[in-house]
């Protein structure tokens, strides 16, 4: 009976029921435009969830002496969306081949009401502190989207195109963290600091029209179907944890860093909230912009050896942003965290196509262990689904650690430069395991390793 009825609800003018991607012939006649068009309204919701998830970024520039929430509070409010965010990543994934990807984006974008009102209604002085937790908890529901999205876009286009695919998706939604930012900026320098309710009146009719947007627009794969062995097996396979270890340093950075900006410039350098706002969008924003290069690079030269270059280029950004924050130096400061910013948003590309680029390796193994074409196709796409999800739920957490780093940081040392001096060595180490398991060839390595499909990886 249950079976059943998913398969009846699989029915429908918005449900395609054959899709093949990797088919040239299809691809070019009809796949090509379908997977564009949900694309673009994929990006919309995705950016909307990104903008609520980062909302308590912004609310803390609006709370004054008067809301009696110190420094190492606010570093641990912004703090809570991303330790929830990285929770309903995996549900939010599997959610896509359970309802469709068109049916998810609507619910989902109509799930950030919640927080968004909630917000509208306590943002006043005299809240207490455990009721602003709890509402900023509730915007970690914006961190759910990304995953969701993720899965769904990945299941549209084909191998060949998917690092461009999945960078401009996410780009186009991390994009929504400066722009809230950016509106942030416009109602401290028009009404003051003292209105952040005017920010939220701005975000609530664009997630009503996100998801109407999706319901006309978008569409469901009826191939998509959940395995439930998919998120036992993918958890027991050793990449699925490396490659959470190098998303943690570079989403974690971009996600982490986006939500502490504008504290770490009021509380080191003494900035107001409208000069803190003036510049905490721009590293957010370039960051954002680059993420389908680097997805794009990752097509051409290879997600590895992109992905390890720009980690060395992380922690030369990190030493230099250490130095500035050792001798109170706001113009070099600026550059080494802009940097920060650019290097992670490129590395979120380069990362995330190696994700379907591993299971594609492993595929191709099977094939050669005698697993028919379509059989391990299928497999591939299956793993590579459940992997973004997790992988993408583990590297959220590297933002809860970045803030928690700051808070701990500015409680001791009064200073932001002991978390940035241990962001320069967690980046060490992710360009030393990216050169050790992805790019380093030893003669006695599994075919698995060796492979050379997973050398352009």
């Amino acid at each position: 009976m249950g079976t059943g009825t998913v398969e009846q609800s699989r029915t429908g003018g918005r449900w395609i029921q054959e899709w093949q991607p990797e088919d040239a012939g299809f691809w070019e006649r009809t796949g090509r435009k379908v997977a564009n068009r949900n694309l673009v309204f994929s990006i919309l919701s995705e950016h909307i969830g990104f903008s609520i998830w980062s909302l308590w970024s912004v609310m803390v520039l609006f709370m004054g002496k008067n809301y009696h929430v110190d420094p190492a509070g606010k570093f641990f409010l912004v703090a809570m969306p991303t330790l929830v965010g990285s929770f309903v990543r995996i549900p939010y994934t599997f959610a896509v081949a359970r309802f469709g990807g068109r049916n998810w984006t609507i619910v989902s974008a109509l799930l950030l009401l919640l927080p968004t009102l909630a917000a509208a209604y306590v943002m006043h002085p005299g809240t207490s502190y455990s009721t602003f937790m709890l509402v900023a908890a509730l915007t970690g529901l914006g961190g759910g989207n990304f995953a969701s999205s993720m899965t769904n876009i990945n299941a549209f286009f084909p191998m060949r195109r998917k690092g461009w695919a999945l960078g401009l998706n996410a780009g186009g939604g991390n994009i929504g963290v400066p722009v809230i930012q950016l509106v942030a900026l416009a109602v401290i320098t028009w009404a003051g600091a003292t209105q952040p309710r005017l920010v939220l009146g701005i975000y609530i009719p664009l997630i009503v029209i996100a998801a109407l947007l999706a319901a006309l627009f978008m569409d469901n794969l009826a191939p998509m179907k959940n395995d439930t062995g998919a998120l036992a097996e993918i958890v027991k396979e050793k990449h699925t944890w490396l490659m959470s270890v190098l998303y943690i340093g570079t989403f974690g950075s971009f996600i982490g860093f986006s939500f502490a900006f504008g504290l770490v410039l009021q509380n080191q350098f003494g900035r107001t909230p409208l000069q803190a706002a003036q510049l905490t969008f721009i590293g957010p924003l370039l960051g954002s912009l680059i993420r389908p290069v680097g997805g794009w690079l990752a097509d051409r030269v290879g997600g590895a050896r992109i992905t390890f270059w720009n980690f060395v280029a992380m922690a030369a950004a990190a030493g230099l942003v250490t130095y500035a924050s050792s001798i109170k130096s706001l113009p070099v400061f600026l550059v080494g965290f802009i940097g920060l910013f650019v290097f992670a948003g490129l590395g979120n590309g380069s990362t995330y196509k190696m994700i379907p680029g591993i299971f594609e390796a492993k595929a191709q193994d099977r094939i050669a262990a005698g697993t028919s074409a379509e059989d391990a196709a299928a497999w591939s796409r299956r793993m590579s689904g459940a992997a973004i999800g997790v992988i993408g739920a583990v590297g959220a957490l590297g933002g809860l650690f970045i803030n928690l780093a700051f808070r701990q940081s500015f409680l001791t040392a009064k200073t932001g430069t002991p978390a940035f001096a241990s962001f320069l060595a967690a980046y060490a180490v992710c360009f030393a395991l990216t050169w050790a398991v992805y790019l380093r060839r030893p003669a006695a390595a599994p075919a698995a390793a060796t492979s050379p499909v997973l050398a352009q990886v």
